[in-house]
């Protein structure tokens, strides 16, 4: 018997991941319950098992007692005491495990779903995927093997609740030390991450080893080792940048495959003004802004993209209503441009203070400064209004001024019957200009020259 214990306690400690003194104290507290419950007037209760024998020895009331007099009903309390405490420790065992490996990467089996969450057996306990972390536009099946991030564990009185997520950026970080060795030596250093889960990632590494390039060893040889994280992801695109101290740079890096004409940095604002020939708006941009938004979560600036004629109408607008304030002159506007400011907009924005820090200027110069470009920037907006609305306007005339029944004829077939006569041409709709960031497509876009693309 005195073996058996000993045999089922080391059993116990491997299986549930226990230290085994753990288990020796539950068997006495189980013990100690069981004989309170025969001695309830008792308090003088002593429970001891010999860690080298396995040999168990009771006292009540200082005199010696065997365990094996009690009763049914003790040995039932002791039993579920013991499972209790057992099961508590367990869960303290998995809550510490997990705990520690929170941001690590877990391959588990579906098990089934509940409602829109899906349940994975990682092994020692089920986690959880809710809907929210999961990719969208993947489907799972149950017994697939899925692998996901830990992205949070939380204890429960009834049990550990463990959160996964493919979602989440970390997943991506996880996935490149796993998949590229120089990241997980940290000979590559993966700076900044901007994810669109199932779309599209922008990932910015630098290398801290001279000889090893950062981009060409996280793509791998023909591309092996970026494949097997595009795989993995169910063919989301991921963009590889070149980390560069220099904002301007990183931005101009970032915004590939777009070629970048000029940047204007505004420390003011952390706006980050980009020009871009007309030809490569919708590449900058991208699909839906999905590019351009990329580029701003990755480098921490707001990017504005314009057109060389849009960039320099705000230079003209600004400089103009600059030189209607007295005693400003050709230095002081080059000086406020050189701030980053581009447009009016940014000169009210910013305020009179930055003015005076960075510039000198006196309080009364910089208030008059930024009510006049305030004044200007409503005028701008006050105009462009009035054309949005002229142009809607026009719209409407035009399509009032064909007769509903007249186009219904029209787009009616010609009749089999009268086929001498000539069907009358089709009226084109009116439509309103295509915005850029609805017409960028990637599939429209020439061949993307950023180095780091994935194939």
């Amino acid at each position: 018997m005195n073996q058996e214990l000993l045999r089922i306690v080391d059993s116990l400690a491997r299986d549930k991941n226990i230290d085994k003194e753990t288990v020796f104290e539950d068997l006495e507290a189980a013990m100690l319950s069981a004989i309170r419950k025969a001695n309830a007037a008792s308090e003088d209760i002593v429970v001891r098992i010999n860690r080298q024998n396995g040999e168990i020895t009771a006292s009540v009331s200082g005199q010696k007692m065997s365990v094996r007099d009690l009763g049914r009903i003790a040995a039932q309390t002791a039993k579920q005491v013991m499972i209790q405490r057992i099961r508590e420790a367990e869960r303290g065992s998995i809550y510490e495990e997990y705990l520690d490996r929170k941001g690590q990467i877990v391959t588990g089996r579906v098990a089934r779903w509940d409602g829109g969450s899906l349940i994975v057996d990682i092994g020692r306990v089920e986690a959880i995927l809710p809907k929210s972390e999961q990719i969208p536009g993947e489907s799972h099946m149950p017994e697939e093997r899925l692998r996901a991030m830990i992205l949070d564990v939380r204890e429960q009185p009834s049990a550990v609740k463990i959160v996964l997520s493919r979602t989440h950026p970390d997943f991506i970080r996880a996935l490149f030390e796993l998949e590229v060795p120089e990241v997980a030596e940290s000979i590559i250093e993966i700076k900044a991450l901007a994810r669109e889960a199932g779309y599209r990632t922008k990932v910015a590494v630098a290398s801290l080893d001279t000889k090893v390039d950062a981009v060409g060893a996280c793509v791998g040889v023909r591309g092996s080792r970026i494949k097997n994280i595009v795989d993995e992801l169910g063919g989301e695109k991921i963009d590889i940048v070149r980390w560069n101290d220099s904002s301007k740079i990183l931005i101009a890096n970032s915004l590939k495959p777009a070629e970048v004409a000029e940047i204007a940095l505004c420390f003011e604002l952390g706006r980050a003004t980009v020009v871009v020939t007309d030809d490569q708006l919708s590449l900058a941009i991208g699909k839906r802004g999905q590019n351009v938004r990329l580029a701003a979560g990755l480098t921490g600036w707001d990017i504005d993209i314009l057109t060389p004629n849009e960039y320099n109408a705000g230079l003209d607008t600004l400089e103009r209503a600059l030189r209607e304030v007295s005693g400003v002159d050709s230095t002081i506007v080059d000086q406020v441009v050189a701030m980053g400011m581009v447009n009016v907009l940014d000169v009210e924005e910013v305020g009179p203070e930055p003015l005076m820090n960075e510039l000198g200027m006196n309080r009364e110069l910089a208030s008059r400064l930024v009510v006049r470009c305030a004044e200007e920037a409503k005028k701008v907006a006050d105009q462009q209004a009035a054309k949005g609305r002229s142009a809607r306007e026009a719209a409407r005339v035009e399509g009032e001024a064909t007769p509903a029944g007249e186009a219904d004829e029209q787009a009616k077939p010609p009749s089999q019957e009268a086929g001498e006569v000539e069907p009358a041409p089709a009226q084109p709709e009116p439509q309103e200009p295509a915005q850029p960031d609805e017409t960028a497509s990637d599939a429209d876009s020439p061949a993307r020259p950023d180095e780091g693309a994935a194939p």
